[in-house]
């Protein structure tokens, strides 16, 4: 928890100064770092990833926003649509949603069958340690939120005209499958949690905390990596 705002806002600061200077080491070394954003709707996910990349260099990260497959998308294995949108090495890219709606959303909503979905979690594991084999950091975030938070945070947007449009008839439809995405996304965490990509979970009732959390992960994470291939870190100790 934090306390107060100022609190908040000085470790807040730190923390992205702190990712900065690791992004530039990062680049120099030509180290890409891949982070997955999954999580509830309403669990803070985008807020999270604004404070990530609030003050990093542009020329260095992308963000993609993860929908459902387009009609051609859908001729190919599902994991062609990432290939794409990975990092170069050197790099930082962010999904907003990702390949783990194989295993979450389509088993659920009826777009995968038993035989493509169940075999997904083998072919995502050899998926992220093809990437983890080549230079790449793998960072799985999983927004977390209680039921009741999640109500109160969907009327407050429905409440709010400028926010209003980030709640949808499928954001109310979901909600009414919670216990069968609670149990998708535990059987995920259980098959696809790996020493080369572990999941965090991010506990996200206060959004603040979240936040910071998620840098602090993002940094112990990259300055284990720099460290274990005898990288020099930045001085300065911003990470808080």
């Amino acid at each position: 928890m934090v306390d107060n705002k100022k609190e908040y806002n000085t470790k807040l600061l730190s923390y992205q100064r702190r990712l900065l200077r690791l992004q530039h080491i990062l680049r120099q070394e030509q180290i890409a770092v891949l982070m997955v954003v999954e999580g509830w709707d309403a669990a803070g996910k985008g807020g999270a990833i604004k404070r990530v990349t609030e003050h990093l260099d542009p020329r260095g990260f992308k963000v993609w926003p993860i929908a459902a497959p387009e009609p051609h998308e859908k001729r190919y294995h599902y994991l062609q649509r990432f290939w794409n949108k990975l990092p170069r090495h050197g790099e930082l890219t962010i999904f907003d949603r990702s390949w783990y709606g194989r295993v979450l959303v389509e088993p659920i909503e009826g777009f995968a069958v038993k035989e493509e979905w169940s075999r997904a979690y083998e072919e995502i594991n050899g998926f992220e340690k093809l990437l983890s084999d080549d230079q790449y950091v793998i960072l799985k975030f999983w927004f977390h939120i209680s039921k009741d938070e999640q109500l109160l945070r969907f009327k407050a947007r429905e409440a709010n005209p400028l926010k209003s449009w980030k709640l949808t008839d499928e954001d109310w439809r979901n909600r009414e499958k919670w216990d069968l995405y609670l149990e998708a996304a535990e059987e995920m965490f259980e098959k696809t949690d790996t020493p080369y990509a572990p999941w965090h979970i991010i506990p996200s009732n206060d959004k603040r905390y979240a936040r910071l959390e998620t840098l602090n992960i993002m940094i112990q994470t990259i300055e284990r990596v720099l460290t274990a291939k005898n990288i020099a870190l930045p001085d300065n100790g911003e990470n808080g």
